[in-house]
């Protein structure tokens, strides 16, 4: 599966578990007014992985940068009813989360740091 690109405002996270092989790739596009317009994964693991992902993309869409960051793996895990074993699962889709929002919050660091010089 191949993801759309985005326009210049997109943004990723690309995190991994070692332990189990498991790799999740999250996109995002934000708005001018900081809210997630548009989300998308990629992961290569098992269902429990995937599905994650899904419930990350789904739950981040509409809300502002900073309210996904609220997103704990906990919640992820509750909604989908992962047995313990597999709770590492939803713990790459926070990390995803994280480091998308990371990525985008260092390009706008980058632009105003442009913008005034």
């Amino acid at each position: 599966m191949k993801i759309p690109r985005f326009d210049a405002m997109k943004r990723k996270g690309l995190v991994g578990a070692p332990a189990c092989g498991d790799v999740m790739k999250l996109q995002i596009r934000v708005n001018d007014d900081g809210t997630i317009a548009e989300s998308k994964f990629k992961t290569f693991g098992c269902g429990s992985a995937i599905a994650s992902s899904s419930v990350a993309t789904e739950w981040i869409k509409g809300k502002s940068v900073d309210e996904v960051l609220a997103i704990k793996n906990t919640d992820i895990a509750q909604h989908l009813k992962l047995p313990p074993v597999k709770l590492h699962c939803s713990m790459l889709a926070e990390d995803a989360i994280r480091a998308a929002v990371g990525d985008w919050k260092e390009k706008q660091k980058k632009k105003g740091e442009k913008a005034a010089a």
